[in-house]
């Protein structure tokens, strides 16, 4: 794909709040024309506002992710306002933070039917598109967790593990036929969205990500540069890649790790009212934007995804680095 999006059409699902929101307004503000999915018709209305104010073109169209016709529909509307379907972000999520045990299966089953089905439907539309044109990109929000599982959060993971494997099998599909349609895997780190003041929690304290914590427009720009470089798998943040390595190196150990640190490290200090709402099955009233509780403590940049996405400057820097350490090396004392 070209490094222009501008009139490009694009459909980002989760598109009202947390990381689909921060790619909306960016993807908006290269000029794109962006098809924004998600359940809350007020919250989709101000993400296309803001779309529009940047210069982009904005269709909104409120439908479940995890309701197959829904999407099909939607794909074709986007099609149908804009003939194609250049570029397809994967987004929408729901969690319930709970010991696995206190969970009931309408719980998982509803986890995995946004966070993996709705993913599935969604690539299985874009690629209706896409195919024939022999052209687009679908991108995949994933997780460090779909390679690493943590305690609280088991449907969650799991949906993302199987998001992950789901991807890499049709990747190796379209391979074998010679298409030049793209499917690019985020492995995200723990990002600052609004979803830990709606999630469902069984937790006593509030919800937070795990830090180091992110902004959502970091990946914004990860999910950006996926589309104008197609590529396969893209790690984002140091915490992530340590994950996914450690994983690969020492899951026994890692067990022990996260079933010893991680209760806390997913918990604030504050007490969380046992009946307060959540948006597990419905949206909540209201537009929460993209960020949540968390401004102070989360990182607007990584050194590792800047690495990541500047491979030859990256390279050149190590390649200079290594000349002056073989140099001081030689240097006489």
């Amino acid at each position: 794909m070209a490094d222009s999006l501008e009139n490009r059409v694009v459909v980002i699902t989760g598109a009202s709040s947390g990381i689909g929101r921060a790619c909306a307004r960016a993807f908006g503000a290269t000029g794109a024309n962006v098809a924004l999915i998600a359940r809350s018709q007020p919250a989709l209305e101000a993400a296309a506002g803001e779309i529009t104010a940047a210069g982009g073109h904005a269709l909104s169209l409120p439908l479940d992710v995890a309701d197959s016709d829904a999407v099909q529909k939607g794909a074709a509307a986007v099609e149908q306002q804009w003939g194609h379907i250049d570029v397809w972000v994967n987004n929408a999520m729901v969690s319930v933070f709970s010991p696995a045990m206190q969970m009931n299966m309408q719980e998982f089953r509803h986890v995995t039917e946004v966070n993996y089905l709705g993913c599935v439907y969604g690539t299985m539309a874009a690629l209706a598109s896409m195919v024939p044109r022999d052209s687009g990109v679908v991108v995949q929000v994933c997780s460090a967790l779909a390679y690493r599982s943590i305690p609280l959060q088991s449907a969650y993971c799991a949906s993302k593990a199987a998001m992950r494997a789901f991807s890499d099998s049709v990747r190796t599909e379209l391979l074998h036929d010679g298409s030049k349609v793209r499917i690019s895997t985020l492995i995200l780190p723990a990002v600052n969205t609004p979803q830990f003041d709606v999630v469902r929690s069984r937790l006593p304290r509030h919800p937070q990500p795990v830090p180091p914590i992110y902004q959502p427009e970091l990946i914004a720009d990860a999910v950006l540069y996926a589309c104008r470089h197609g590529v396969r798998e893209m790690v984002i943040g140091g915490s992530a890649l340590k994950a996914v390595v450690g994983q690969k190196i020492a899951p026994g150990l890692l067990d022990r790790y996260v079933g010893r640190t991680l209760y806390d490290a997913q918990q604030t200090d504050q007490p969380i009212n046992p009946d307060r709402p959540d948006n597990l099955f419905a949206p909540l009233p209201g537009d929460p934007g993209a960020h949540g509780d968390f401004d102070s403590k989360a990182r607007s940049r990584s050194l590792q995804l800047w690495a990541r996405m500047h491979p030859r400057v990256s390279a050149i820097g190590l390649l200079a680095a290594m000349a002056l350490g073989q140099r001081l090396l030689r240097k006489p004392a």
